[in-house]
């Protein structure tokens, strides 16, 4: 097997037809990651969530790390990187279009809500599903693939 830099174009191709990636943010000076669904569209990642430890986190410190991947056998595969800005897109006036857009486009995916918004209960107390969505701004992108 040959390891193997792919071309920002071929990271940018790999992030748009992949729906699950993992999310790292810090919290408290220790890095977290969680899956997230997204879609991507002109230098972002378009996701949602419930508010949480994740978003709280985010708001903080909106510097964060997101990985995706295509696993087609321990030979095969591609990996590509972001490393971008976290971007709340609140149920404002001011952002009406952009989350009409972030809907449009996770909304392609099938589905596009797991796992941001589905019943989660935490040390026993059940979290309200009230959905946010947001961006990453894309500031960097590298990746890597496997060729047999």
């Amino acid at each position: 097997m040959l390891i193997e830099t792919m071309t920002r174009q071929a990271s940018i191709a790999l992030l748009d037809r992949t729906r699950l990636a993992r999310l790292a943010y810090v919290r408290d000076g220790q890095p977290h990651i969680v899956p997230m669904s997204f879609a991507y569209d002109a230098e972002c990642l378009y996701s949602f969530s419930t508010l949480g430890e994740k978003i709280v986190s985010m708001r903080a410190n909106p510097r964060v790390c997101v990985e995706a991947d295509e696993l087609i056998n321990v030979e095969k595969w591609e990996t590509a990187i972001v490393q971008g800005r976290y971007e709340e897109l609140p149920d404002t006036p001011r952002y009406d279009a952009d989350r009409r857009h972030a809907h449009t486009l996770l909304q392609r995916r099938p589905v596009w809500w797991e796992p941001g918004y589905v019943k989660t209960i935490i040390d026993g107390k059940e979290r309200p599903l009230e959905l946010l969505y947001f961006r990453v701004h894309i500031d960097r992108i590298s990746g890597r693939r496997g060729v047999p």
